[in-house]
């Protein structure tokens, strides 16, 4: 199936932006991303649309590079001029296991979405600005596999925005928490940072793990995380980077710390 077959455009008329449900559409989703950092498309695909992403994804999962490890919020090799006990020197654990972008097939309908130009257009509305698709030849489109016990720390993305697409949820845990539109350029907030990783935030909110979401999520600017994953049945997540800088790609550190390789 191609991109236009998995949509459903009923309810999503993003082949047609010029009409009058895309034009409204366009404004409740950016209304939306303004306000709370993110904006939630349920049942963005057909229910076959699903299903053949699902298979997709089953088909995949066994190719994902398992990491473990410790990290930082701003993913990076701390500076050690900073405090021990400041916001960017804290390491917290992480355990996942990812697909890169260079083992989707060219079949795979998960690939056709990321690949679509009207998705891209779509986005590039939604944000009114330029939008391109992240350069980074591993970390472009990718499946995440996160199993029991797994997790992701609290973080910040190296591109501007994540498109996450629900695929499957866990039986429990792995839930999508959040701290929207947190840092500002020229503050950083690091206080609210430090209570995140405290686990005292007030203000984090959760986002539904609900298959056949799409998840516009401006990663960059709105600290988030994964809970620890429990029970048996794997939770599954197409994530598609985008940035409005062309040619953004992963360091060589993050390539490495989260595909077990480095292309560039």
């Amino acid at each position: 199936m191609d991109a236009f077959e998995l949509v459903d455009h009923e309810r999503y008329p993003v082949w047609s932006l010029s009409q009058p449900a895309a034009v409204e559409l366009v404004a409740r989703s950016r209304a939306q991303l303004q306000e709370a950092g993110a904006c939630e498309l349920p049942g963005f695909l057909t229910d076959s649309g699903l299903k053949a992403c699902q298979v997709d994804a089953h088909s995949l999962q066994d190719l994902a590079h398992e990491g473990e490890g410790v990290g930082t919020a701003y993913l990076e090799v701390p500076d050690p001029t900073w405090p021990r006990d400041h916001p960017r020197r804290r390491w917290c654990r992480y355990r996942s296991a990812v697909v890169a972008y260079d083992q989707f097939g060219a079949a795979s309908p998960l690939r056709s979405l990321y690949e679509s130009n009207e998705i891209l257009a779509f986005l590039t509305a939604v944000l009114d600005t330029s939008v391109y698709r992240y350069a980074d030849p591993l970390g472009a489109l990718n499946l995440a596999v996160m199993s029991q016990a797994d997790e992701l720390q609290w973080h910040y993305d190296q591109t501007d925005f994540v498109v996450s697409l629900a695929l499957q949820s866990s039986p429990a845990g792995g839930n999508f928490e959040v701290l929207p539109q947190l840092r500002a350029d020229g503050d950083e907030r690091y206080d609210e940072v430090g209570q995140a990783i405290d686990g005292i935030h007030p203000g984090v909110v959760q986002l539904p793990m609900i298959a056949g979401t799409l998840l516009l999520f401006a990663g960059r600017t709105s600290l988030h995380r994964v809970s620890p994953v429990e029970g048996t049945t794997p939770r599954l997540v197409a994530l598609m980077g985008y940035d409005t800088t062309p040619g953004t790609r992963s360091t060589e550190t993050l390539q490495l710390a989260r595909y077990g390789r480095a292309l560039q």
